[in-house]
């Protein structure tokens, strides 16, 4: 039978880059420890609503305003691209994308109006997705397909969410409202058309 951990057996952090915040906004001092002390609290209503807020220690967050909100699907849309455009590149022995992935990230890649990486005025970038719209379908649906995987069910869950949320959170402080705006409606699931429509994206595409 399956044990939970106990949290003090947990390896000593070797630095603050190994806290996380959980959404009790308290500091653990690694991952390690805070699955530990969630698994202690399984069945409980405490522990189904804790779960790691964001990488790093707590702290103010401040407020994401209606305007920052607006501007925040501009640079994630910009930064998927990018993400993939790189995995692209490097992507010779290491099978990071399957080839029918490879084929599509190509036509973007060899594509000569793609935006190239790096700081750009809000303005460019919503200019640029009005031109050049079908260079970011693929990339916004492929981030939810890396997201969905437990299990693979066309939601993500805050679980699900996770890898992408928590780094992006102390960098990204409209990152939470966000995530919360995409559920629309509050079934605490994202589907594929909520996360494709909080993109900006109307095209389904398979």
């Amino acid at each position: 039978m399956c044990v939970c951990q106990d949290p003090s057996t947990c390896p000593a952090a070797e630095g603050e880059f190994e806290h996380v915040c959980g959404t009790d906004n308290k500091t653990f001092d690694s991952s390690c420890q805070f699955f530990a002390t969630k698994c202690a609290l399984e069945g409980t209503k405490k522990g189904h609503k804790l779960h790691i807020d964001y990488i790093g220690p707590c702290k103010y967050i401040e407020p994401c305003m209606d305007s920052e909100l607006n501007e925040f699907p501009l640079r994630m849309r910009d930064w998927l691209k990018n993400v993939l455009v790189t995995l692209y590149e490097r992507d010779e022995d290491n099978n990071l994308l399957t080839e029918k992935q490879k084929l599509r990230v190509k036509k973007i890649y060899e594509n000569e109006k793609r935006l190239q990486a790096g700081e750009h005025s809000l303005d460019l970038l919503a200019h640029d997705f009005e031109k050049n719209y079908n260079m970011y379908i693929f990339p916004v649906h492929w981030q939810f397909g890396q997201l969905d995987q437990h299990p693979v069910d066309g939601y993500l869950t805050h679980t699900e969410l996770s890898p992408l949320r928590a780094p992006l959170i102390p960098m990204e402080h409209c990152t939470t409202r966000f995530f919360e705006q995409c559920d629309a409606d509050s079934d605490k699931y994202i589907a594929l058309d909520e996360w494709a429509k909080c993109f900006g994206i109307k095209d389904q595409f398979d």
